[in-house]
């Protein structure tokens, strides 16, 4: 299965050390390869078609493995230049083509949407992946609230502009502020989460804190971070990396493995923490939530 169906509040979760001791037995479980395990933790096929188990990615890799280019375009940099990086009190403006628009602070986005643990797998262009405990809720709760009008095609993102603080923002090269944008349907879709935590603690801010977005069947730059607004629009937004490189980033940019990106296939990937490489699947193996979004697109060239 694709996510942890448990929906527990806050005052209901396991104490942080029995967490991590659970998850250590489910991780060791896996590997043994007991059926219960694998069932907790879905699986993907091998090269020889051999299932293997989506293993949650230790907390110290994902919070020392960062594409965050409003830092540095260094992976293993990111973590150690966010110290300053003020994110309270922060902000979200949520308009453009709604009913109610409003201006809220992720405390009160926190505290109105109860957040549960939803298990994704994220793939980056660049080849590698990762599987995350994610902590959010559907994306489409929010923008029940702020009621989408019809005449609205797009929902658009925005990350905080503040190069004193995220230090990247100073490169002249990059169209700063960052931003992304989704198709309303794909917004809508129940895997997309408006995220404030993994493994069960509040956002790492290098990990994009104290909000952002996560598509799982999308590379995982869609997956915009430290978002100051929402806006829904009636055309196709310009997005960061489509504005720099459009015939490289396409604006759809779904995991899709019979789509290379110049100058490396996308036919495997490396999940960080495992030797040697595994095949990469169609939408990120999230194929039956969302292939249905794009009937009749042919996905070789609408990428």
């Amino acid at each position: 299965m694709d996510e942890d169906p448990d929906t527990l509040l806050k005052d209901e979760i396991t104490p942080r050390q029995l967490y991590f001791s659970r998850r250590k037995f489910l991780r060791l479980s896996a590997v043994m390869g007991v059926t219960a395990a694998l069932a907790a933790c879905g699986v993907t096929p091998s090269a020889s078609g051999t299932p293997q188990p989506d293993v949650e990615t230790p907390l110290d890799t994902i919070e020392h493995y960062n594409n965050f280019y409003e830092f540095s375009t260094d992976k293993g940099a990111v973590a150690n230049l966010v110290s300053d990086f003020v994110t309270e009190p922060w902000t979200v403006e949520i308009g453009g083509l709604v009913n109610n628009p409003m201006t809220i602070t992720a405390d009160e986005i926190i505290s109105t949407y109860t957040a549960t643990e939803h298990v994704y797998r994220m793939r980056c262009v660049e080849g590698w992946s990762i599987v995350v405990p994610w902590d959010g809720f559907p994306l489409n709760q929010l923008l029940a609230a702020v009621g989408v009008k019809p005449e609205a095609k797009y929902i658009a993102f925005t990350t905080l502009l503040r190069p004193t603080q995220m230090i990247g923002q100073n490169d002249p090269f990059y169209p700063w502020p960052y931003t992304e944008g989704l198709r309303l349907d794909e917004a809508n879709n129940d895997l997309t989460l408006l995220v404030s935590g993994l493994y069960g603690d509040p956002l790492p801010k290098q990990d994009g804190a104290p909000l952002r977005i996560v598509v799982p069947w999308k590379y995982g730059f869609k997956s915009i971070k430290s978002i100051v607004k929402i806006e829904a629009v009636a055309d196709q937004p310009a997005t960061f990396w489509d504005t720099i490189a459009p015939d490289y980033y396409g604006f759809y940019s779904n995991v899709n493995p019979d789509v290379s990106h110049t100058p490396w296939s996308q036919a495997t990937e490396r999940r960080l923490g495992e030797l040697g490489r595994r095949p990469t699947l169609l939408f990120n193996g999230y194929g039956d939530q969302v292939a249905s979004l794009y009937a009749g697109m042919d996905l070789n060239t609408n990428y």
